[in-house]
């Protein structure tokens, strides 16, 4: 397998993040990468950029140095009603949109509550990503989730990053994959890279897919064509 994209990664616009967009793009280039998405954090979370950066995000090219990059954001889900922390006014012009649950946005509760925030957020049409969904802590019905996740033609993200830091990722992102199997729902690998060496470091998401046969065609960011449909349908623009 050949990951082509990176399509979740940060920049120092978040105070936890140490790396400019120029580094990432340097290092998805120098790595033979295809595209970046860069999906800076909702203002709920600490440190993170305030409301201007998803609004002037337009300022920035398609393409730099050769990498097409996507302009995007990790919107943080406040609630189990399915609440986010960036505008739709911007999120409707951003080119990839991922949707997460961390615990310093949002308490953690019940399976059933976890459950119905998924389904919510399925159904909003301006996310395009369902972002680690394997953490414990925020365990909800796989099931259920994942249904709705193809009914609302949702994408569902495999973070590398949260086999290790995340508890109980590993063994809950094998389980949502093989129900991504079972309903057809497309899948990305992902860094979430926080530095720019991390980018594009997606193996132990694509170790786990290939224990488990996971159907190749529906790995998005495995074929430069296909992601580059995707791209260009989020985006509305051909991009190049």
């Amino acid at each position: 397998m050949e990951i082509i994209a990176e399509p979740h990664s940060h920049t120092v616009a978040c105070s936890h993040a140490y790396s400019t967009l120029y580094e990432n793009v340097q290092a998805a280039k120098q790595k033979g990468l295809r595209f970046l998405c860069s999906t800076e954090h909702g203002s709920a979370m600490p440190g993170a950029p305030e409301p201007l950066y998803f609004g002037n995000l337009k300022t920035l090219p398609d393409v730099i140095d050769g990498i097409i990059v996507l302009k995007g954001a990790e919107a943080n889900i406040l609630d189990y009603e399915g609440s986010l922390d960036v505008k739709p006014s911007h999120l409707e012009k951003l080119g990839w949109v991922i949707a997460s649950y961390h615990d310093v946005t949002c308490q953690h509760a019940s399976i059933a509550d976890h459950t119905a925030g998924w389904i919510a957020v399925a159904k909003n049409p301006l996310v395009d990503v369902i972002g680690h969904c394997g953490d414990e802590r925020f365990r909800f019905d796989y099931e259920a989730g994942v249904q709705a996740f193809a009914k609302y033609g949702k994408i569902v993200e495999i973070n590398a990053h949260s086999f290790d830091c995340r508890p109980g990722a590993s063994e809950n992102c094998r389980e949502i994959a093989l129900l991504c199997k079972k309903y057809r729902v497309p899948v990305v690998c992902s860094s979430d890279a926080h530095f720019f060496t991390h980018i594009g470091d997606t193996k132990a998401a694509e170790k786990m897919l290939c224990e488990i046969d996971f159907p190749e065609e529906l790995i998005l960011n495995a074929n430069y064509d296909r992601f580059l449909a995707v791209a260009r349908e989020k985006t509305g623009r051909q991009l190049v």
